[in-house]
């Protein structure tokens, strides 16, 4: 018993480890905090942003805020939780995909400075953001929860599937945590469950469930393998563009099995 509760107590610390790691969200300082087995939980974080992003456009829908409002105000949120970590991502990976040259493309991607690519790209993941949601009329609290989620699991496929391009870095991390696809299983089948309890509530929604384990796993898996193709590997920033990537698009394919 003994060694269950310290099992669990090991876990709920790795938890609020990574909820500092990848969030903005202000937490009380604990020590002693592991910060190694962080991307294992990086789903269950996008499970959390969404359920907050759910309700927060719960709350403004039952006060009659406008639904492109509404929505704008959501995806403003959505940054700022993440304190725009895979957002900052997206744009430093646009930056360097946009050189010729393959081998300056990781030097640019470090760089600081946001380009006239990454401006664009973080750009168009705002704007589908919010048009795909003004568009999903209904279920946006399970929808933010899926997309969020989905994003997450995608990364995990990263860090699992292809080589980490830098010695260091914040990401290096990860590829100690997530070695072989059975560190992916417990956070699809939960992401899968999701879409169950989605049918369970509303049995009339089972296009609407099966639609969001298709498109939060495909598109998961083809966003991972489209930036190891141009880039022949992946770094932190990378993680963060299939993190978002993952989630724009997904609420984008969404709107097709919401109608």
């Amino acid at each position: 018993m003994a060694n269950v509760l310290r099992w669990w107590q090991q876990q709920l610390l790795n938890l609020v480890a990574a909820v500092i790691f990848y969030t903005a969200i202000p937490l009380p300082y604990l020590q002693n905090l592991d910060f190694q087995k962080v991307a294992c939980f990086a789903p269950v974080i996008g499970l959390m942003i969404g359920g907050i992003l759910g309700g927060l456009d719960t709350g403004m829908n039952y006060l009659g805020v406008p639904v492109l409002t509404r929505n704008a105000l959501v995806v403003g949120a959505w940054i700022a939780i993440t304190g725009g970590l895979h957002l900052d991502g997206a744009m430093d990976t646009a930056d360097g995909l946009a050189v010729g040259d393959p081998k300056r493309r990781l030097q640019v991607m470090m760089d600081s400075a946001t380009g006239a690519f990454g401006a664009m790209s973080a750009i168009v993941i705002i704007i589908l953001k919010i048009t795909a949601l003004t568009e999903i009329a209904e279920n946006h609290y399970f929808v933010l929860m899926a997309a969020c989620g989905w994003g997450r699991w995608g990364q995990q496929m990263a860090i699992c599937q292809y080589p980490y391009l830098k010695p260091t870095g914040k990401g290096a991390v990860h590829k100690q945590a997530i070695r072989s696809y059975l560190d992916l299983l417990p956070s699809f089948f939960l992401l899968v469950g999701l879409s169950g309890f989605v049918w369970v509530i509303y049995p009339q929604k089972l296009v609407l469930s099966v639609g969001m384990v298709l498109a939060g796993s495909v598109i998961s898996v083809v966003t991972a393998a489209w930036f190891n193709y141009k880039l022949g590997g992946h770094t932190g920033d990378t993680y963060g563009a299939v993190v978002e990537w993952t989630e724009a698009l997904f609420l984008c394919i969404i709107t097709s099995f919401s109608a």
